[in-house]
């Protein structure tokens, strides 16, 4: 747990010089956006369906009703990231970047940890920007995924747990 909160410490100081990274160049650039979110393979985890198998492409990117588990951590679904309430519709390009880059939601809390933010957080200014405006410029999806649950509630929705051999 202390890694934890000294993570949340250290991402949380990136978040002011992240922040303003977002070019207005950049923004346009949604063509890029969408090359970017295929490559980084958003859909793998945030499309419903996707972590069965069976990919819903008609709710692409609007969350997963399937879960990872992280032993002794908890379970994690990831969300929808359309510009639906449900999803990304009340944060800005600004701070999808910087929850990209660094793992920190605007409400301060951090991402799933088995979504690679240290990786994402070398992308440039101008690709993190192409990136959060495609994310805006997708057609709202009402999904809401389900809520984390903690390693010792019950779960409420199926999810991949990992085999550790003995």
């Amino acid at each position: 747990m202390r890694n934890i909160v000294v993570n949340a410490a250290a991402a949380f100081s990136m978040v002011a010089v992240v922040a303003g990274a977002v070019s207005p160049a950049a923004a346009q650039d949604k063509p890029r956006g969408e090359y970017l979110a295929t490559i980084m393979d958003c859909g793998g985890c945030h499309t419903p369906g996707a972590l069965a198998g069976q990919p819903d492409q008609a709710r692409h990117l609007g969350g997963s009703n399937v879960g990872f588990q992280i032993p002794n951590v908890g379970i994690f679904y990831p969300p929808n990231l359309t510009p639906d309430e449900t999803g990304l519709g009340g944060w800005s390009e600004k701070e999808i970047v910087t929850a990209v880059r660094t793992g920190v939601r605007p409400d301060g809390r951090l991402l799933v940890p088995v979504m690679p933010y240290h990786n994402y957080g070398k992308l440039t200014d101008a690709d993190a920007g192409a990136l959060a405006a495609y994310l805006k410029s997708l057609k709202p999806i009402r999904n809401k995924a389900p809520s984390i649950v903690g390693p010792t509630e019950k779960a409420v929705a199926p999810y991949l747990a990992p085999v550790i051999p003995n």
